[in-house]
């Protein structure tokens, strides 16, 4: 059983080429993102067409690598304009692993959370 809690989440907001292995990505992390690698952070990429994704972290004494391929359908990263990565929460990847879209459900828990309050 993997036992992951990374103190961030970084989700890279280019496209990337999946045959990057270890190497290729933390290349980017390192030069394009100016982030620590050995950090407990988790570092997440996608495709072109977000029907796959490659989670690379630093665990104590070597990388790993998890790889994930959607059958039907795609993975939802949130739409933005500007920046290299955004951060999520661990609850938001899953969502972001399981197909959900993050935005729908941010937006709903604002709306009933509002309605909760009045």
């Amino acid at each position: 059983m993997l036992t992951i809690k990374p103190s961030k989440i970084y989700i890279s907001t280019a496209n990337v080429d999946m045959r990057k292995s270890i190497d290729g990505l933390s290349s980017i992390v390192q030069q394009q993102f100016k982030l620590d690698l050995m950090s407990d952070a988790m570092f997440v990429f996608h495709n072109r067409h977000c029907d796959k994704i490659k989670i690379l972290y630093w665990n104590n004494d070597g990388f790993c690598l998890l790889y994930k391929r959607i059958e039907n359908g795609k993975f939802h990263f949130p739409k933005l304009l500007s920046g290299d990565t955004y951060t999520v929460s661990e609850q938001e990847l899953s969502w972001l692993i399981h197909g959900l879209h993050i935005e729908e459900i941010k937006h709903y828990e604002s709306m009933r959370n509002t309605e909760l309050s009045t």
